[in-house]
């Protein structure tokens, strides 16, 4: 693998439905929201898209409930400390992520993190994963002024990183990864094997790329490989 070149710079992924497999953690979280109230778990089948919408799409999943109803910012800070106090119980990298990124860390092709998730989460979360050391930027939702799909995160991570977006790519598992992908000037890949929580299919997100593994994106950016 380290002789392989890429036509690409670099490559961001989103954190939660698209490098990691965090909706275990994420769900049980929110369970424990409906049991302290006397009601009924939810399925995780039925929680797991909720989850590429972080707390506001879990809180709407088990309470159908927005940000704009008076019981949410109650809720939401109840779910953070249920989150914070169990990160990495069940979370995991997705099935072939790690010889993804070992083949990218040997071609010397650099990798970043660019995620909605505030930094108080991301920053352990990544750290108790073995990524820290890995990743050349990690940027949250609280990093910049801005959250996906704004482009800032993105054009951000990539500014730390020392690479040229328009050189890049960013995949993600939700439609906001790419619009926010493409306005930074990226290819975009959709990760269909993700959470892909909003009405539509990952084919009609208007990405570059739809990818149903991780180690599809090996042919993407190694095309000469064998």
């Amino acid at each position: 693998m380290s002789n392989l070149s890429s036509p690409y710079a670099g490559v961001f992924f989103d954190l939660d439905g698209t490098l990691a497999d965090t909706a275990p953690d994420l769900v049980a979280a929110t369970n424990k929201l409906l049991e302290a109230r006397n009601l009924a778990p939810k399925p995780y089948e039925f929680l797991r898209p909720y989850a590429s919408a972080g707390a506001r799409g879990l809180l709407e999943g088990a309470f159908g409930i927005s940000p704009e109803h008076p019981d949410f910012i109650p809720l939401r800070d109840e779910f953070f400390s249920n989150y914070e106090k169990a990160l990495l119980v069940e979370s995991k990298l997705f099935d072939d992520m790690n010889h993804l990124l070992d083949a990218m860390d040997q071609a010397k092709l650099r990798w970043g993190i660019v995620t909605n998730k505030s930094q108080r989460f991301t920053n352990p979360l990544v750290k108790l994963m073995g990524l820290s050391g890995r990743s050349a930027s990690t940027v949250s939702g609280d990093t910049t002024p801005y959250s996906k799909p704004h482009p800032e995160p993105i054009l951000h991570a990539a500014r730390l990183a020392n690479i040229d977006p328009t050189k890049s790519l960013y995949v993600g598992d939700d439609i906001r990864d790419v619009i926010a992908g493409k306005a930074a000037g990226m290819k975009t890949v959709a990760a269909a094997y993700g959470y892909c929580g909003c009405k539509e299919p990952p084919e009609v997100w208007g990405a570059d790329y739809v990818i149903n593994n991780p180690l599809d994106l090996l042919k993407i950016i190694f095309p000469n490989r064998e």
